[in-house]
């Protein structure tokens, strides 16, 4: 005879973890702070996708505040060298990709 299990059928036992997952991964964005996408799949997430932009645009900004910073702090003799001008260059790439990032919609 076997054993009676927390669900009477397969598909009670589906359903329970479709269930579970959808709300972990809504956990998992609300950790994050994002916003939920709508319900409806034809709508767009613009509040999601603007505030996803947003973290990253202040993630870039957090990286290149910390590279200048660090560029700052080396020797004059450092910032001449050629991991000195890499470095530059590394944190102009940053630079432009912050204003990119910072310009879309």
């Amino acid at each position: 005879m076997p054993a009676s299990g927390k669900y009477l059928t397969q598909a009670d036992r589906q359903r329970a973890y479709r269930k579970r997952q959808t709300e972990a991964r809504i956990a998992e964005l609300q950790a994050r702070g994002l916003p939920a996408m709508p319900r409806i799949p034809s709508m767009p997430g613009t509040a999601r996708w603007k505030a996803m932009k947003e973290a990253a645009h202040s993630l870039l900004e957090t990286v290149l505040d910390e590279m200048e910073h660090y560029q700052g702090e080396r020797s004059q003799e450092w910032q001449d060298s050629q991991r000195g001008a890499d470095f530059q260059e590394a944190t102009e790439q940053v630079r432009e990709a912050c204003e990119f990032v910072g310009d879309i919609y």
